[in-house]
């Protein structure tokens, strides 16, 4: 098969995809739409055994109303129930939902989920077939101007965005600046072991689990993935950690590391655009 017969596949593929989605969405019947979503509230934590699985997220009790019956429902986390939960304290709300008609397939989410049309995924397969046409007609068929079809719209979305992504970056480091301090612990380290099945290869992750206390009096404990020297070795260390008081969820070890890191996806948010605008006046020139 010839590169532009690969690539027709590749349209014909996606585009197919794209049209089952948008068509599922517009009769209301993708997994989205299906999903019936409400408030949870986590009413009791239990902290990680040190040297357990990561697995699962921290152990929770939650309780919410259902919708259907408007009964009390005390369920846990125990399986695979949807996103991991990876910051818990005793009266944080999460986001709970199941498919419709079938509320022991409950779901969790870390923060409450407003309606979805699930437009996501034909959104990206659209893409997808949008990338493969300009592939095709620039490289396949020999007509350069389609790459400033290409980076034009994207450039000029990019650029539409920057400013708002300066103004998060912006709140992101006010919100920096105003967390409160105290001091945590890190109270159990998790180790979770995979070995590639093609090639026999191991590969461990470590996930070190902090627990400390708002001024507020609020118990958080917390899986801690960054910022934090030999993470395997950290059993037992008292850190100091840096919390916004409205959501104790955002935290960090280490605030001059997130401010780096802020300026750091701006950065690479200009230097995108810089490329597709590059990418569009190719186009031309080689016309």
């Amino acid at each position: 098969m010839g590169w532009d017969e690969f690539l027709l596949l590749w349209c014909a593929v996606w585009g197919v995809v794209a049209l089952v989605g948008f068509g599922r969405s517009l009769c209301g019947v993708t997994e989205a739409q299906r999903t019936v979503r409400f408030t949870g509230r986590i009413e009791r934590v239990r902290e990680p055994r040190h040297g357990g699985s990561r697995t699962g997220g921290i152990w929770v009790v939650v309780s919410y109303r259902d919708p259907a019956s408007g009964q009390e429902v005390t369920v846990t986390n125990d399986g695979e129930r949807g996103e991991m939960i990876t910051c818990a304290w005793e009266g944080r709300e999460i986001g709970v939902g199941y498919p419709r008609g079938r509320p022991h397939a409950y779901r969790f989410s870390n923060t409450p989920e407003a309606p979805s049309r699930g437009l996501g995924w034909p959104s990206f397969a659209s893409f997808l077939v949008y990338v493969g046409l300009v592939v095709l007609v620039a490289i396949g068929w020999g007509w350069p101007w389609a790459l400033s079809g290409f980076g034009g719209p994207l450039a000029i979305s990019g650029a539409v965005q920057l400013p708002r992504a300066v103004r998060e970056k912006n709140r992101r480091v006010e919100r920096l600046a105003a967390m409160d301090t105290v001091r945590g612990r890190i109270v159990a380290v998790l180790k979770d072991v995979s070995v590639d099945q093609d090639d026999g290869h191991t590969s461990t992750t470590i996930t070190p689990v902090v627990a400390f206390a708002t001024r507020e009096g609020v118990a958080v404990t917390a899986h801690c993935t960054s910022n934090l020297p030999e993470p395997a070795g950290a059993y037992g260390r008292d850190v100091t950690v840096h919390y916004t008081s409205a959501d104790p969820a955002e935290f960090t070890l280490d605030r001059a590391a997130e401010h780096r890191s802020e300026q750091q996806d701006v950065t690479f948010h200009v230097l995108a655009v810089v490329v597709l605008i590059a990418t569009a006046v190719a186009g031309v020139v080689m016309l």
